[in-house]
């Protein structure tokens, strides 16, 4: 099968992260059994989801592992002009759900292992196919728990995130948080009786959005993102039943996105001490049991590749990039290089293609892939 059969055949399958992936890994499975290809399955504690970790070659720890995620995001809402799980190709692009993020990597991946298997790999290469990346990256720390079981640890990795196949060696961190306000209710004639719990969250994103505006002005800075410091933003907020009914219950999601190394735990703490030094005291004069809570709800490691790795050169060598790149967005490189293994992010397509209505990604960039998977195994491998 080519690369855009393949392709056609994963984009078929609707795996949107609150579904299960079964149907597609299942497929997988069967084509690695025509090629007599080992591997092993892991799953969410459903069973309805799977991780999937082939190996190529020897049946060891170290060499090379080229992961992706077969989740997508919804396409509720979305105004596609065709089936969004239908391959459609039209004027040199490929559209549907996935075929960009990140179906189109995997593709490629598979597409190599007939010549794969042909290679006289000293080392293995390691194909990860992981569940729920969209949703907190859940399937690859699975996988790295399934590495440690299994003992067949790969020594580098390269994640296939959208990057236009230019080496990306950092992105940032992301804490995610969910902060709920507890007040006291009462009649809005008589606001002193009771404890406003949509005031005092308004209060709380007042502070985030100055502290916003403070890490725009004073960082700390690195060099290469945009923008080049951490972000902090309220993304959701919730509270009240009605005008004249003093609220009770408020909440708000926030997040941070840390450049690697500023963690963003520091800036937590700044947040809870002014909160618990600015407002709660006014709160709890009325009674006791108001204030503020706050739930972690994910956190997700940056990644930093050092420029000088032996990887980098590797990569920028087979591309025939000259400079590399750093990016905003998440991925599961931050996981992989937290668990010890120096990853990479190079794969095919380009970020603003995903998620979008009309998904899509360019042949071109496939075949370039086509090119890279099978160029970077033989360089590290044989």
């Amino acid at each position: 099968m080519t690369t855009t059969e393949i392709l056609g055949r994963l984009v078929s399958f609707d795996t949107t992260s609150r579904n299960s992936n079964l149907g597609l890994i299942g497929f997988v499975r069967q084509y690695l059994d025509e090629f007599g290809v080992s591997y092993r399955v892991s799953t969410d504690p459903s069973g309805q989801k799977a991780n999937l970790h082939a190996i190529i070659g020897p049946q060891q720890a170290g060499g090379l592992a080229l992961s992706g995620h077969v989740d997508t995001v919804p396409v509720d809402g979305q105004a596609w002009s065709s089936d969004p799980f239908a391959l459609r190709k039209r004027d040199g692009k490929l559209f549907a759900r996935g075929s960009c993020d990140m179906k189109g990597f995997v593709a490629s991946c598979l597409a190599a292992i007939p010549d794969f298997q042909t290679r006289p790999f000293a080392r293995p290469l390691h194909l990860f196919i992981s569940y729920d990346e969209e949703v907190g990256c859940h399937g690859v720390q699975r996988l790295i728990q399934d590495l440690g079981e299994s003992g067949l640890r790969p020594e580098l990795c390269v994640v296939g995130e959208p990057s236009g196949m230019k080496p990306i060696l950092a992105h940032k961190g992301k804490l995610n948080l969910n902060v709920s306000i507890r007040g006291l209710p009462g009649h809005s004639s008589e606001p002193a009786k009771a404890v406003n719990a949509v005031q005092a969250a308004g209060e709380a994103i007042a502070w985030v959005a100055r502290e916003a505006r403070r890490l725009q002005a004073e960082g700390p800075f690195e060099d290469g993102f945009d923008p080049p410091h951490t972000t902090i933003h309220v993304g959701t907020v919730q509270g009240g039943t009605i005008l004249n009914i003093v609220p009770e219950h408020a909440a708000f999601t926030m997040e941070w996105r840390p450049i690697p190394g500023d963690s963003p735990y520091r800036y937590l703490d700044i947040m809870r001490t002014w909160i618990a030094e600015t407002i709660e005291p006014a709160m709890k004069a009325v009674h006791p049991s108001c204030g503020f809570g706050y739930e972690i709800e994910l956190e997700m490691p940056g990644m930093a590749l050092p420029a000088d790795h032996d990887l980098t050169s590797v990569v920028k060598q087979i591309t025939g990039s000259n400079t590399t790149g750093k990016v905003a967005y998440g991925t599961e490189g931050g996981f992989f290089q937290e668990a010890g293994i120096p990853t990479i992010i190079c794969g095919p397509g380009h970020i603003a293609q995903a998620h979008q209505p009309d998904e899509w990604i360019e042949e071109t960039e496939l075949d370039s892939c086509d090119r890279f998977v099978r160029r970077i195994a033989d360089r590290l491998l044989v």
